[in-house]
């Protein structure tokens, strides 16, 4: 993990809206999404569309996502990933 997606992750261990990451960590639109769509790839995150319910699709494009309406949050295997496991 480098040095950016320990920092996005330090963020999710609880649910978080796509702008209160983006405050929190004061990243670009394109560096933040990036590493959020590389994160979700490895399955170290999720992408929720409220607090209990995933994003239904497989995003191909971060062009087309609703970046402002989504959620994240760290999975388990995210979450020891983060912490050295």
């Amino acid at each position: 993990m480098n040095d950016q997606e320990i920092d996005l992750m330090d963020e999710l261990y609880f649910v978080q809206s796509y702008n209160e990451v983006k405050d929190a960590l004061g990243w670009e639109n394109e560096s933040l999404q990036t590493h959020l769509l590389a994160l979700n790839q490895k399955e170290y995150i999720k992408i929720l569309v409220n607090h209990d319910e995933e994003y239904p699709h497989q995003i191909k494009d971060r062009n087309s996502v609703p970046w402002n309406d989504l959620y994240f949050l760290a999975t388990k295997k995210g979450l020891l990933e983060h912490n050295g496991f």
